[in-house]
């Protein structure tokens, strides 16, 4: 009997360890096999929570590297990175999609799985479409799927490549906005909290180079388009040449503050080499602004934007907005120049390498550009009124018709010391259907004063106005030698209105070749 129970406490005190091993081993294999689906419910969960969204995955492969259950078991996973890649991600509310990633890749510490508060370093995601819906379509309703636990995961840094953000419209015939984004650096992504960002992207239209740091965030889950957005950026090599009526490539540099739906952007833009496709010629621009965006359209309200080109210094304030129903936008601006100078705008606007006149100029224009088909230039409507002074022609033909018309009207046809005189001028101008009308216009020169009606064509350079001239001088007065004579007894009849001489004008012909005549 002594000896049976010898054996049996012999055996007892061999099998306490095998035994022991064996709850060790099946204990390490249940936590190695609960690894995997672990990560992946976390990977769901911090997705789901983060943007209330529904989350589907294709494909999620977690690599851990080879060792025994039994040491990872021990350790609890502490140094061990599990690598985690995800393929087919689509995150979505109510059916519409917020978000789609062809890959997502992080590591994670195992040892991390166990704590309350996970970290993960790094996380990879190229292919990227992030979707914000139109304002009030966000939905409010509770995203499916996942346990339903709040994941409280944070992470270091997000690299985003191969991006871009779709902006949607309440008109579903409208093509979204799309900015492409090559490269995004989120970093401090937390839940509740603003990620820092860096950011580039290649603007499609002007096509040029963005790049931009700043915050974004938290992410309003019920509504995209909530989500608060600052930063700063630049805007360089934007090719201009791609719009129909304007060329030239222009820098920008500035900040925005507000909303992914509605921001306010600042700053200052220059375009070195500006110029008008009809007319080719180009001026320096430089331009300080402060607009209001609609991230969910791209209307755009131009605060007062204060600009310069050439010399010429003007105030901008309207909107570029798209209607409903349009599939372009209209642009509708206010325009004043308080003290321009005459030959910027004329070498801007006019054909050749020279404006032929200069002097002051100021002015006040409504510019509207509806979404029309054709040519910008076919459908730009101008209104406005100016008036001109100091104002000399540079083409010296010109201007020696100028100043001996000046002798004449003064009465002192032989006075070569009246020279290089100035005019005045002022008037009304619409433009419509490349067709300038210009009213009340009056034109002044010492001893004379033109008042015309009539209109320019921009198409073929049509010149057909009419009005009345007033002389100072008498007709005799005008002439020399004996025409002064001959001409005296007729002087009663031409002294009409107060003038010393009065008659009706036209002035027919085209910009290069003006023929001047009396009306019959």
């Amino acid at each position: 009997m002594q000896r049976n129970t010898k054996w049996l406490l012999a055996a007892a005190f061999l099998g306490l360890p095998a035994a022991g091993g064996l709850t060790l081993l099946y204990l390490a294999k249940q936590h190695a096999s609960k690894i995997e689906p672990y990560i992946r419910d976390q990977a769901v969960a911090y997705l789901r929570d983060r943007f209330h969204a529904e989350v589907e995955i294709a494909d999620l492969r977690i690599d851990i590297p080879a060792l025994s259950p039994v040491k990872l078991y021990l350790t609890q996973g502490r140094g061990v990175m599990a690598s985690v890649t995800g393929q087919g991600i689509l995150l979505k509310k109510n059916a519409n999609l917020l978000f789609r990633m062809q890959t997502m890749r992080f590591e994670i510490d195992l040892g991390q799985l166990s704590l309350p508060h996970k970290g993960v370093t790094r996380v990879m995601l190229d292919g990227v479409e992030i979707v914000v819906p139109p304002k009030g379509e966000g939905g409010t309703g509770k995203a499916g799927g996942g346990s339903g636990a709040r994941s409280d995961v944070t992470i270091g840094e997000i690299l985003i490549t191969n991006a871009k953000l779709i902006i949607s419209s309440r008109d579903k015939t409208r093509t979204p906005l799309e900015f492409p984004l090559y490269q995004v650096r989120l970093m401090d992504a937390g839940l509740d909290a603003p990620m820092r960002y860096e950011a580039q992207m290649r603007n499609a239209k002007p096509p040029g180079e963005v790049t931009a740091t700043g915050h974004f965030g938290p992410w309003q889950r019920d509504e995209a388009g909530e989500t608060a957005l600052d930063g700063e950026f630049k805007f360089e090599r934007a090719n201009l040449g791609v719009f129909s009526a304007i060329g030239g490539i222009l820098h920008s540099t500035g900040t925005f503050a507000g909303k992914l739906n509605d921001f306010l952007a600042k700053g200052e833009a220059t375009v070195p080499d500006f110029y008008l496709k009809a007319s080719g010629n180009k001026l320096p621009l430089a331009v300080k602004y402060e607009v209001q965006v609609d991230g969910t359209n791209g209307n755009t309200v131009l605060k007062p934007v204060h600009g310069r080109i050439g010399k010429t210094s003007f105030v901008t304030s309207g909107g570029i907005v798209k209607h409903d129903g349009d599939q372009r936008r209209t642009i509708a601006l206010d325009v004043n120049m308080p003290a321009g100078r005459l030959e910027d705008v004329l070498l801007l606007a006019m054909k050749g390498g020279e404006p032929f006149m200069s002097g002051k100029l100021q002015m006040k224009s409504k510019i509207l550009l509806p979404p029309l088909s054709g040519k910008v230039i076919e459908k730009l409507r101008l209104s406005g009124d100016f008036v001109i002074s100091d104002a000399k022609f540079l083409r010296t033909q010109i201007q020696d018709r100028i100043d001996k018309m000046s002798r004449q009207a003064q009465g002192q046809p032989k006075n070569e010391g009246i020279d290089e005189v100035v005019s005045g001028m002022s008037g009304k101008f619409e433009l419509a259907n490349e067709l300038i009308t210009l009213r009340e216009l009056a034109f002044g020169i010492p001893g004379a004063d033109l008042k015309l009606n009539g209109t320019y064509n921009l198409d073929n350079e049509v010149i057909d106005f009419h009005g009345d001239l007033r002389l100072q001088a008498k007709l005799s007065q005008t002439q020399t030698g004996w025409k002064r004579l001959v001409l005296k007894p007729v002087d009663p009849f031409f002294a009409k209105n107060g003038a010393g001489l009065y008659t009706k004008i036209k002035i027919v012909g085209t910009r290069k070749e003006p023929q001047f005549g009396r009306e019959k």
